[in-house]
């Protein structure tokens, strides 16, 4: 077997449907028991995006935010998007909204989580699964699996699929742009912020998130509006195929769950595990809130840029859609592979010649930010497995993630997306599994949130009253918060 056999059939094992089912599942027990939270309490979601405020340990509760969902909203928004249309059709896209909205509880789970074990280390705040799996199942070999899995994944086999997506945008917008300039222009510009440590790519996801996610949807609603006659027949099209009762596309309804549950998952991270790694660098008065907020980016990066994607390549019919037989069920754009040259195509329906240079710049700063927080979360595991003498670990980790951004900038995007897959799936096996395990702590961070809210006092967190061990760092936080609360006051 090749290279690429190899990689498939590695693929076919990770992405069995044992795990679709548990990822669903998952969500579906957390929806149940936070009574939905992600339709109650979407107001404190807001509210709670700027609520906590930097400090010499950790970021903002929007920088954490802002990181997390650059984490998120990468080339699976436009890239990713196209591949689950390709091999799943239009009701794909339905399918991603599910695993969204689902998703959002298993993303407030684990992010609470992240919050409750973090640790300061080398003065600043580190968590995520390794450190609750730790800490809370008191499993060290399940543990450091995951942190090595990880440290795999986002730092060896995940970088590849951003920068060749990059790569593959702005040789078709600019060919003097070939992939080895525009891997060395990514490494560059990646380098001057990663070694900038935890706080520098906080900052420089703050400032870049904002701008691409408003400046890409609103290219869609600019489409969509143009377009306005053919929305009807769009969501039709896309409900129909989703629930198998379409002429065309009904015969690969399991596709269209599987590659929607698959792409909307490798998107919006929800339950993967990543999220709560960033969620745990925010300093906040308690888990619950950084919760809150990592559950609202996944509805931001699904339910609006992937849409966008979605909503830009359907309307306009700039897609292909495979039958799983080496045929095709629509052939709309002969030759052209799934990937940025779709939305591209979809752009150039209504602003001629514009397409591939709008979408190079967006999946430059999607990919870039997925990039830098691929970074973050290779360096929090490093940390873990090495804690107070991770610094010289670290910074290997940086050298080798950059030289992968090159590598994958210059191969297939076959073999990249690949890789790219059998990352996430191993992580979100390992991941799902223990916040099934550790639900209970989950639930009861948002409990104890909901009964303070109500009570008006000023948020706090206490472990100890919640029947919750090994989480010592809280004590700490809590002293700095009253002092904090002092100062204010006097």
């Amino acid at each position: 077997m090749n290279q690429q056999q190899v990689v498939d059939l590695i693929n076919s094992y990770v992405w069995s449907t044992p795990l679709v089912l548990l990822c669903l599942g998952a969500g579906v027990y957390f929806s149940i028991r936070t009574r939905f939270l992600q339709v109650r309490l979407i107001k404190d979601m807001v509210g709670q995006l700027f609520r906590g405020r930097a400090s010499m340990s950790g970021i903002s509760s929007f920088q954490g935010f802002a990181m997390a969902l650059g984490g998120r909203v990468g080339t699976g928004n436009i890239a990713g998007v196209a591949t689950a249309i390709g091999a799943g059709g239009p009701g794909a896209l339905f399918w991603m909204w599910v695993i969204a909205f689902l998703g959002a509880g298993s993303a407030y789970v684990e992010a609470a989580l992240g919050q409750v074990w973090k640790e300061k280390i080398g003065g600043v705040y580190r968590g995520g699964p390794s450190y609750y799996i730790d800490k809370g199942l008191g499993q060290k070999w399940y543990s450091t699996i995951f942190a090595v899995v990880t440290v795999i994944s986002c730092g060896i086999l995940l970088p590849g699929v951003q920068a060749n997506s990059i790569a593959s945008a702005f040789q078709s917008a600019l060919p003097v742009l070939t992939p080895a300039v525009t891997g060395a222009i990514i490494v560059a510009l990646l380098g001057l912020i990663i070694f900038g440590g935890v706080k520098r790519i906080g900052r420089a996801a703050e400032l870049l998130v904002p701008f691409m996610a408003v400046g890409y949807i609103v290219m869609a609603l600019v489409i969509i509006a143009i377009d306005f006659r053919r929305i009807p027949a769009m969501f039709a099209l896309i409900i129909s195929s989703a629930l198998g009762k379409n002429a065309v596309f009904g015969g690969i309804i399991g596709s269209a769950i599987a590659w929607g549950v698959k792409r909307g998952i490798y998107s919006n991270e929800a339950g993967q595990g990543t999220g709560p790694q960033a969620a745990a660098a925010a300093e906040v008065a308690h888990p619950a809130q950084q919760g809150l907020v990592q559950a609202f980016s996944v509805y931001v990066d699904t339910l609006l840029v992937c849409t966008a994607t979605g909503f830009m390549i359907l309307i306009t019919g700039m897609y292909n859609t495979g039958d799983g037989r080496g045929g095709f069920l629509a052939h709309n754009l002969p030759g052209v592979e799934a990937g940025p040259a779709w939305t591209q195509s979809a752009i150039d329906t209504i602003f001629k010649g514009f397409g591939g240079e709008f979408v190079a710049v967006a999946l430059f700063f999607f990919a870039f930010t997925t990039l830098m927080a691929y970074a973050y979360y290779t360096e929090s595991n490093v940390a873990y497995l090495f804690k107070r003498k991770s610094g010289p670990a670290i910074t290997l980790a940086r050298i080798f993630l950059l030289v992968m951004a090159y590598y994958g900038a210059v191969r297939t995007a076959t073999l990249a997306w690949g890789l790219g897959d059998i990352g996430v799936g191993l992580m979100a096996w390992l991941n799902v599994i223990a916040i099934l395990l550790l639900s209970r702590v989950g639930l009861a961070t948002l409990k104890d949130y909901e009964q303070q809210r109500k009570s008006g006092q000023p948020l706090y967190f206490d472990p100890e009253k919640l029947g919750i061990r090994r989480a010592g760092l809280w004590k700490q936080i809590n002293e700095q918060q009253a002092e904090t609360r002092a100062a204010e006051q006097e």
